[in-house]
């Protein structure tokens, strides 16, 4: 009895303590969140425009983009806001608004479980209320109270102002992309018209309630239009759920175009990177950070290189779009050493509605031709093939569904044959000549040689992420099958101008807080992902001006005397693209024309339509960096390598074996040697898994066999050859 009575006093104690420091808590707690003041609402506007965002180059002297700094704001009376925008503003952002006291707890707990298990953070869970509070007075605050203190003013401003003053400061405040803030101005700058005027016929609503939850992603002027557009459907469906619009308006709405007005050049420089830039810095910090959380952000853009850069791509899209019926054009450049993007020039003219100029290039995915030649050959070296390895040109069906003598290529892709740039075939060629030149059929062999899902895996290592699955792929891939983009292309091609070595593209190289704090620094990160050999031999052969002359001719635009420039041009087989990346090993510099809605340009190679306005830039930016030349690779000269593998054609059997002796002093390539064996496909001397292994037993069991021999039979008889 005695222990009972003692436990049951106990627990009461421990009861009342506990109680006590609750009451004591909650008592702390009240006289805190009593503390929490809305400031007037004179006091927002310059709160917000001290604590913006700001982006320099890379000197961090240039101002590129001042967030807050050029606002565009018309304040308009709530009644003369079009109803449509409001109850597409509802429908997606707060269904429950004109009910709810500020907050919706089941909303805010929904978010809580879901962003726990996902770890995704998607769902925000926020008011309309809670939205203005956190927007227009709690900017700049990132206490981990900021949450409470958010919930707490929500409920402040209930109860201080009507619903309709809290939405009309909801849509006269909120951001709608760049320097557009309020509902009015976005419907002057998107529609050319007022907000009283916007309708859901037009979709012109749906796409304005679209943009406040993600207004640079979702910008009709960046690289992201479809999303928009997908984003737009989802309001409209629920405007149609919630009985705000008719079946027909929604059907209506669905498939009427939207033109939207050309976008102002009002207070940016470097529209295309600093666009780039901010929807970085959106998805790390988040939109209310960037446009109020005072960050300084220096980025890695050369100013100087990049009002060059601009003047020429507005320069040279004008003399294309005459000759050539190409309207568009793109530069970046990239220091290969550090990832440093010094310049992004996404069009000839970001504010040149015409051609779409506000859509960066240099981040779209177009087919690069033969710019995606040097990851092939590469990987060829990678499995034992050299620079003098010899393959022919000549015309070969390489589908086995179509008969081996039928030399073309058929829409359905039963067939394909395809052809050199100039409908010549050339005989036997070795790889440093067939990648100079750019021939296609020696360098979709290549490709059979080295392996498609290995020369897939070789680019995605080296930096080209948007290839995907290799089983969607056939030997098409040698001449720009896939779809990449300029940035992704000219990060690649800076490893082979590091002799092997990846480092991530960035545009950043620090960011700091209001008080100066860093909250990230760039700092390269090299990986070696090719070995140095392979990249030295892709670097010769790409600046041997010798071997590239029956192509180019020997002072070509792509020639530059005493610099050593690797190149590689690219032009797709309908003209639809042409490019161009040249390198030195301190920089990359990759250039594409063409026409942003995919248009064919003239049936011309890329050597006359984008390496003239990639010289021109080229000459600029090599001021900019010092003279360098390639480190050479090792000459593999012994006779141990089989002859199809050092240049020789004639046969696969030597007469020079392991007991011949060799005279030191007797140059390489000059000793008698006589080779027997017969005219025949690489393929029948080597593995072409294991080219320096042992030779094939049956080698007609290669699919491909029979129809690289029967081409080079019929050659071998023209030209009176066994």
């Amino acid at each position: 009895m005695r222990k009972n009575f003692f436990k049951k006093h106990e627990l009461r104690n421990i009861f009342i303590f506990l109680f006590s420091c609750g009451i004591l808590f909650a008592g702390i707690m009240l006289i805190w969140v009593s503390t929490f003041q809305i400031p007037t609402l004179e006091t927002i506007e310059a709160r917000k425009i001290s604590q913006s965002t700001k982006i320099y180059d890379s000197t961090d002297k240039i101002l590129l983009f001042d967030v807050y700094q050029n606002t565009q704001r018309t304040v308009v009376p709530f009644d003369e806001i079009s109803k449509y925008i409001k109850d597409a503003t509802l429908s997606i952002e707060d269904k429950d608004f004109y009910t709810h006291h500020g907050i919706k707890p089941l909303s805010i707990l929904r978010a809580i479980i879901v962003n726990t298990t996902s770890l995704s953070y998607s769902q925000g869970g926020s008011t309309i209320t809670q939205q203005v509070v956190k927007n227009s007075i709690l900017t700049g605050d990132k206490t981990p109270t900021r949450k409470l203190k958010e919930l707490v003013l929500a409920l402040k401003l209930e109860q201080m102002l009507s619903k309709d003053r809290i939405f009309d400061m909801y849509l006269n405040e909120i951001s709608y992309g760049g320097s557009l803030y309020g509902v009015e101005e976005a419907s002057q700058a998107f529609f050319g018209k007022k907000s009283s005027d916007v309708t859901i016929a037009e979709a012109e609503a749906a796409y304005l309630a679209s943009l406040p939850q993600a207004p640079s992603y979702y910008s009709p002027y960046g690289t992201h239009k479809d999303k928009l557009d997908e984003r737009k459907n989802v309001v409209l469906r629920e405007m149609l759920r919630d009985g705000k619009i008719s079946d027909v308006e929604y059907q209506n709405a669905l498939t009427e175009k939207v033109n939207f007005l050309p976008k102002s050049d009002k207070g940016i420089k470097a529209p295309h990177f600093v666009m780039f830039v901010k929807d970085y810095l959106e998805n790390k910090y988040g939109i209310d950070v960037i446009e109020q959380g005072g960050l300084k952000v220096t980025t890695t853009l050369n100013y100087d290189l990049q009002t060059k850069a601009e003047a020429i791509a507005k320069q040279y899209a004008e003399i294309n779009e005459k000759s050539f019926n190409g309207t568009n054009d793109a530069f970046v450049a990239i220091d290969p050493k550090t990832g440093a993007i010094l310049t992004m020039v996404g069009s000839r003219d970001y504010f040149d509605t015409k051609i779409d100029g506000n859509f960066n290039v240099t981040t779209a995915h177009r087919q690069p031709g033969s710019a995606f030649k040097p990851f092939v050959y590469a990987e060829a070296f990678i499995k034992g093939y050299t620079p003098d390895t010899v393959l022919f040109d000549l015309p070969t069906q390489f589908s086995v569904k179509c008969p081996l003598d039928n030399f073309t290529t058929t829409l359905d892709g039963v067939c394909y044959a395809p052809v050199n740039y100039d409908d010549k075939f050339r005989g036997p060629l070795t790889l440093r000549e067939a990648l100079a030149q750019s021939i296609n059929v020696p360098s979709v062999k290549t490709l059979y040689l080295a392996g498609i899902k290995e020369t897939i895996d070789l680019a995605t290592s080296m930096g080209i992420k948007s290839l995907g699955d290799a089983n969607i792929y056939g030997l098409t891939l040698v001449l720009g099958g896939g779809e990449v983009s300029l940035l992704d292309m000219a990060s690649a091609y800076g490893v082979f101008a590091t002799e092997g070595m990846e480092t991530p593209y960035t545009s950043i190289l620090k960011v700091e807080d209001k008080n100066g704090k860093v909250l990230e620094e760039i700092k390269p990160e090299l990986n070696r992902v090719l070995d140095a050999e392979v990249a030295r031999k892709i670097s010769d052969i790409l600046s041997d001006n010798v071997a590239r002359t029956p192509l180019y001719g020997a002072d070509s635009v792509i020639y530059f005397g005493d610099r050593e420039v690797a190149v590689k041009t690219g032009t797709t087989n309908n003209y639809k693209d042409a490019w161009i990346l040249g390198y030195t090993p301190s920089v990359v510099v990759g250039t594409w024309a063409g026409n942003n809605d995919n248009t064919p340009m003239a049936k011309k190679v890329s050597g006359l339509i984008v390496a003239p306005m990639w010289r021109v830039f080229m000459d600029e930016v090599l001021k900019t960096v010092p003279v360098e030349t390639f480190i050479k690779p090792m000459k593999e000269d012994s006779y141990d390598l089989k002859p199809v593998l050092r240049g020789k054609w004639q046969g696969g059997i030597s007469n020079i074996t392991q007991n011949t002796t060799i005279d030191p002093n007797i140059p390489y390539n000059t000793l008698q040697e006589v080779l027997s064996g017969g005219v025949h496909s690489i393929l029948y001397w080597v593995n072409k898994d294991d080219p320096r292994g042992i030779e094939p037993v049956i080698p007609y069991l290669d699919p491909q066999f029979e129809r690289w021999e029967y081409s080079i039979r019929l050659w071998a008889l023209s030209q009176g050859l066994q």
